[in-house]
């Protein structure tokens, strides 16, 4: 892979941050761009160069010697969303139109976008392919749809070479870059926090479910794996294309398997609590990814649930240490 040069916005974030590390590991020169409202300053990897900004205004920073961008700012707390809508259509579809313009303006030709397995919403099957309905169940989701048909019209209307990669559950570290979110509301850190005595249990919504333990069953992939996609996803866009792939491990644990697990990888206790069912959570969310491997040439070679969480509790630890 030869250099080349990438904004990557949102690259103070979890995922951003991590796919920003690989790019310069493959010897690409990567800008960051980010205004720091759910990033941290200390996300950005070493080497990058860093502009604290808002996507809204990435025209004042996008010109023709970039060669692609990779897109991540977006505000993706579903709760948040239901309850403060306006502020998920203004930032993660305005702030989008917003740098297609500038992509436009600059002669920028090829965009990887982070998007979501909540564009979904509840699946009539799993696993779940890009064929599947979407039928997203929040502002959140339904905020990544409409960037998504956005890029389809921009691939069609303006040659934009471009892939939209759709998560399930990112879950792992990456070195020094991993998961701190403020409030966290990922399933794995949150188990995490109880093992290092920072939260008393960990709440179970729901054991009914028909499940073999009757817990949920989600899909979880490794954060360094996901990162790989989005290079190989690069080399993938085709002028005049929009390229959506599901990214997911296709294997599903439940939440009792996360605690279980947990348990095992630190030698911790974690109690749980008992919770009702959460409204709009499926029993099973399960990713295809025949895709992304057939299309992409991505093999995830980090599916084993205890060395994702052995890789968030070495983060964990380190934050520890480090605070």
């Amino acid at each position: 892979m030869s250099q080349h040069k990438y904004l990557v916005t949102g690259g103070a974030g979890y995922v951003g941050g991590v796919v920003a590390a690989h790019l310069l590991e493959a010897g690409h020169e990567v800008t960051v761009l980010d205004d720091l409202s759910t990033g941290f300053r200390e996300g950005v990897p070493a080497g990058a160069a860093f502009i604290e900004g808002r996507v809204q205004d990435a025209a004042r920073w996008l010109d023709a010697s970039y060669d692609g961008v990779l897109h991540f700012a977006a505000f993706s707390q579903v709760g948040e969303s239901v309850a403060d809508p306006e502020k998920y259509w203004t930032n993660n579809v305005g702030g989008t139109m917003a740098l297609l313009a500038a992509m436009r303006d600059a002669g920028v030709a090829k965009l990887v976008f982070s998007s979501t397995a909540a564009t979904y919403g509840e699946p009539l099957s799993t696993p779940i392919t890009e064929a599947a309905p979407t039928a997203p169940t929040s502002p959140y989701g339904a905020s990544k749809l409409a960037v998504d048909h956005m890029i389809s019209g921009e691939s069609t209307a303006h040659g934009l070479a471009a892939v939209s990669l759709r998560y399930f559950n990112v879950a792992g570290a990456y070195g020094a870059h991993g998961e701190r979110h403020d409030p966290e509301s990922h399933l794995i850190p949150l188990v995490l926090q109880v093992a290092q005595g920072r939260r008393e249990s960990i709440a179970v919504y729901g054991d009914d479910y028909p499940t073999p333990d009757g817990t949920c069953v989600r899909d979880y992939i490794h954060v360094a794996d996901l990162a790989e996609a989005h290079l190989l996803a690069l080399d993938a866009a085709e002028p005049g294309h929009h390229l959506i792939c599901n990214l997911g491990n296709g294997n599903g644990f439940s939440v009792r398997e996360v605690v279980e697990t947990v348990r095992k990888v630190t030698g911790h206790p974690v109690p749980e609590t008992p919770g009702p069912r959460r409204a709009g959570d499926p029993a099973v969310l399960v990713a295809s990814a025949r895709t992304a491997r057939e299309r992409l040439g991505w093999n995830p070679s980090r599916a084993d649930l205890a060395d994702i969480v052995a890789d968030a509790w070495a983060f964990a630890r380190r934050e520890e240490r480090d605070a």
